[in-house]
């Protein structure tokens, strides 16, 4: 259970791209084809592709179930709950990918408490 670094952009950039970052991980997708399913998705449901209810929508076609999480509890704290699966972790600001335990992002965002996840289990 433990930090994993991992920006799939193709140029190293450091954008507000958390979600594309975070369900290309998840998805098993390159950061463009993830980026453009956002944006066709997006398209469809004419908002913007950093919508929640539009990752959602993309999450819920690839077999992903949305959870609230109990109050207070990090993505250290989960990931030690729940060391199988593949997890979409939102803190409300932030979007996080935990596969198996490990959690992928670009920073170690292990102190941020989460709201909500998104499960499926493998």
């Amino acid at each position: 259970m433990s930090y994993r670094y991992y920006n799939p952009n193709p140029k190293q950039l450091q954008v507000g791209d958390c979600t594309i970052r975070a369900l290309s991980k998840a998805l098993n997708s390159t950061w463009r084809d993830t980026f453009m399913m956002l944006c066709d998705k997006a398209l469809d449901m004419c908002d913007m592709p950093s919508s929640n209810r539009v990752w959602g929508a993309v999450l819920l076609d690839h077999g992903f179930h949305r959870y609230e999480q109990l109050p207070e509890c990090t993505v250290k704290s989960f990931c030690r709950m729940h060391p199988r699966g593949t997890f979409i972790l939102g803190t409300g600001v932030h979007v996080i990918a935990v596969i198996d335990g490990d959690y992928y992002d670009m920073y170690d965002s292990g102190s941020q408490v989460i709201y909500y996840y998104w499960s499926r289990y493998e």
